[in-house]
């Protein structure tokens, strides 16, 4: 995905964050959506490494080398943000006092199941990090990634290949092409870009999907559409 893509992405998922949540962003691409997330909305933002309250991408000039996030990237503090102990960091995860966890993904399946930490290649080295302990404690499980992978491989799966991170936790997945709910019965499309059509979603998808987009969003074809994706 381009830069502009990333943003646009992060930004919708800001949109689905409430006031007075707590949340967790994952390593990579879930980082950005802290930059998207409005100032006046009470949100309290989590990082794995210790760290609890708003921050925002820091300019050049702004940057401390001591003041990081999970994914080693400068952030900036803003006003009540605190720092403190990696293991009061994990309790926070573990005890279930976060209300959502935005993560990457390689895989995640049809039920839910997700895969983020390795791909099983021998040569890899295994880095787990929190994530198991955020997809079990966290109360709602985001996941923000690009919607085919490499050679266009599937990511979107009846079943993952890879080795798990969590079973069934995966609540809504956001992608380039879709949004995509985790119901009971499968996979739900709630919002579509425009320029996406359910035949294409379907192909870039290796798992059946079932559409549930509001009236509102289709337009003169008939063709559902999320007219309002950043």
């Amino acid at each position: 995905m381009t830069p502009e893509a990333r943003d646009r992405l992060a930004a919708r998922v800001a949109r689905d964050i409430p006031e007075g949540a707590y949340v967790n962003l994952g390593i990579g691409l879930p980082t950005l959506v802290a930059n998207h997330i409005p100032f006046d909305r009470e949100v309290i933002l989590h990082s794995e490494n210790g760290v609890l309250g708003r921050w925002k991408r820091p300019e050049e000039s702004e940057r401390d080398g001591d003041v990081i996030n999970a994914g080693k990237e400068h952030i900036k503090l803003l006003a009540g943000a605190s720092f403190f102990h990696h293991a009061d960091s994990f309790a926070m995860m573990r005890g279930g006092h976060l209300d959502y966890c935005v993560l990457g993904a390689f895989q995640v399946s049809e039920c839910g199941d997700l895969a983020n930490w390795h791909t099983g290649d021998p040569e890899a080295i295994p880095a787990v990090g929190g994530a198991m302990d955020l997809a079990a404690g966290a109360r709602k499980v985001y996941v923000l990634m690009q919607h085919v992978g490499k050679g266009n491989v599937h990511k979107i799966l009846k079943h993952c290949t890879y080795p798990l991170t969590g079973i069934a936790c995966v609540t809504r997945i956001y992608t380039d092409l879709a949004v995509i709910d985790v119901r009971p019965d499968g996979l739900t499309v709630i919002e579509m870009s425009p320029d996406v059509t359910h035949e294409q979603l379907r192909e870039a998808t290796g798992a059946p999907l079932t559409f549930d987009i509001p009236t509102a969003a289709v337009d003169d074809s008939g063709i559902p559409s999320l007219t309002g994706f950043p």
